[in-house]
């Protein structure tokens, strides 16, 4: 981290950040003083296009997990700059902090923005869209809650369109075509996506709602 990162920690942490405790179930109300839709960004980066939609989008609250503490470190800047006051971040495993203390049905909203593709077939089984996190998604998001993905990597699309289009039990696909959304206006243009496009790669988004329909892992 540089210095400012680190002071940034020092400083703002206390303000913005939330310590993961397996054994404490997160309460969104007390964590961020109302009952706002909570939307949750996995792997946000440097934070900048998690910032621009937290200002854009003041009715929401916002809970960034990343593990990278130079990213965290550089949102916590631009969070107190700014005095963004409806978002809050977590820097642990992001499915530990899925799987132990979200409350199910608690979230409006989840993003996954351009993560680790994990190009070579070997490695595709470290991606984080699996059956099971399908599963998971189903149990966090209440009805009519939404999954929105990215990715710079045509083959991964596929695979996230392959998953959670299995499960159309539980999720609705928002694409006319049944496979990829436009890119959403709520959706900054972020540093890996320009990165990606400056290589070549089409940027695919994808986006599902929760149906009413229960799910039960038995």
């Amino acid at each position: 981290m540089t210095p400012g990162q680190e002071r940034a920690f020092r400083e703002y942490w206390p303000r913005y950040g939330v310590d993961f405790d397996p054994a404490q179930p997160l309460d969104f109300h007390a964590l961020f003083g109302n009952d706002n839709p909570v939307w949750v960004e996995i792997g946000f980066g440097d934070g900048e296009s998690l910032a621009a939609m937290a200002k854009t989008f003041p009715g929401r609250n916002y809970l960034g997990i990343e593990v990278h503490t130079p990213g965290v470190g550089h949102l916590l800047l631009r969070l107190a700059e700014e005095n963004i006051g409806n978002v809050r971040l977590m820097s642990a495993d992001a499915m530990e902090i899925l799987q132990q203390i979200i409350p199910a049905g608690s979230l409006s909203g989840v993003q996954l923005f351009f993560p680790d593709p994990w190009h070579k077939k070997k490695h595709h089984k470290r991606r984080i869209v699996q059956p099971r996190f399908v599963e998971l998604m189903a149990t966090l998001l209440k009805p009519g809650g939404l999954f929105h993905a990215a990715t710079d990597w045509e083959d991964y699309a596929e695979h996230m369109l392959q998953h959670f289009s299995a499960r159309d039990d539980l999720f609705e696909n928002l694409s006319d075509s049944n496979d990829y959304v436009p890119q959403p206006q709520s959706r900054p243009t972020t540093k890996f996506e320009r990165r990606g496009q400056r290589l070549g790669h089409g940027v695919r988004d994808l986006m599902f709602k929760r149906t009413p329909a229960p799910f039960s892992s038995d």
